[in-house]
């Protein structure tokens, strides 16, 4: 495609995310620009040349040279930052963002946005447990799922660059969701899988518990080293549907918790033959 020729590509916010982008990028060949209100964010990454130039704050011409444009910013502030920049952007360049919720973003940012410049939404699903630049890798792209979110606004051009994008980060399965589709599944895959974690590590006080735990604790509480700011962003801007997949979760074991507590063991074993047949489909090939 012709975006593959321009090598201007700028990442708005560099953390985790727009680290991983930055790494990802840079080492196949494309000059990586970088925006962060993080002095020493910018200052690490061009030390480690994750990037080949970056500003703290502000750089009008950073955001004039660039012909692609990653938004890596926390979700309530990617309208606001495309609003006060957009009369930088070259005419066609194209925009995508990594925010986990789309909703309530995709629509503002798309109806303030000029009619030469194209977002495209997506959501590499991607990430790490830590956070910050430093922690940064583009490993964490490789085969992973990444969901495209177009609404009716976007071209098959602007489709076809998004979902390119996301092969040249080494994302396996591509798909196409709406905002809606996206943020319901959202919800249950990502949104309340942290909510439980978050549950475990705080309903029990025990300071030892470390000591006594073995492989199922830590892989389920992994994700329990949660960024506070950016997670309960993401929980109130997808509240309706978050809400509503704790109350599918809450009836499900509280239906598991009856049969415990009637001895019921059929009931109990059918869950559980249901689980491992749903979750084998998770299985790769060669497990």
């Amino acid at each position: 495609m012709e975006w593959i020729t321009k090598k201007n590509v700028l990442i708005a916010g560099l953390g985790l995310m727009g680290g991983s982008y930055a790494r990802a990028l840079k080492r196949l060949g494309f000059h990586v620009m970088a925006l962060d209100r993080d002095e020493e964010a910018v200052s690490y990454a061009l030390r480690e040349r994750i990037i080949s130039e970056g500003a703290a704050g502000e750089n009008d011409e950073l955001v004039r040279k660039a012909d692609a444009v990653i938004l890596a910013l926390y979700p309530g502030i990617v309208p606001q930052w495309v609003q006060e920049h957009q009369h930088l952007f070259q005419p066609g360049i194209m925009m995508t963002d990594v925010t986990g919720v789309k909703r309530q973003i995709v629509y503002k940012v798309q109806e303030i946005l000029r009619k030469d410049v194209e977002f495209i939404a997506a959501h590499p699903m991607a990430g790490r447990e830590l956070s910050g630049v430093q922690h940064s890798d583009d490993r964490i792209f490789r085969d992973a799922n990444y969901i495209i979110v177009p609404t009716l606004q976007n071209t098959a051009k602007g489709i076809e660059w998004c979902g390119m994008l996301g092969k040249l980060l080494g994302c396996g399965k591509i798909t196409v969701l709406s905002p809606e589709e996206h943020d319901d599944m959202i919800a249950f895959v990502s949104q309340l899988t942290h909510c439980i974690a978050v549950s475990l590590m705080t309903c029990s006080d025990n300071t030892h518990l470390s000591d006594y735990t073995g492989d199922s604790f830590r892989d389920l509480t992994r994700i329990a080293r949660i960024n506070d700011g950016m997670w309960s962003e993401l929980f109130m801007m997808n509240r309706e549907p978050l809400l509503a997949q704790m109350d599918t979760f809450l009836k499900e074991l509280t239906e598991f918790r009856k049969m415990l507590a009637e001895g019921d063991v059929e009931g109990m074993r059918e869950k559980m033959r249901i689980s491992t047949q749903r979750r084998a489909a998770f299985n790769k090939p060669n497990q």
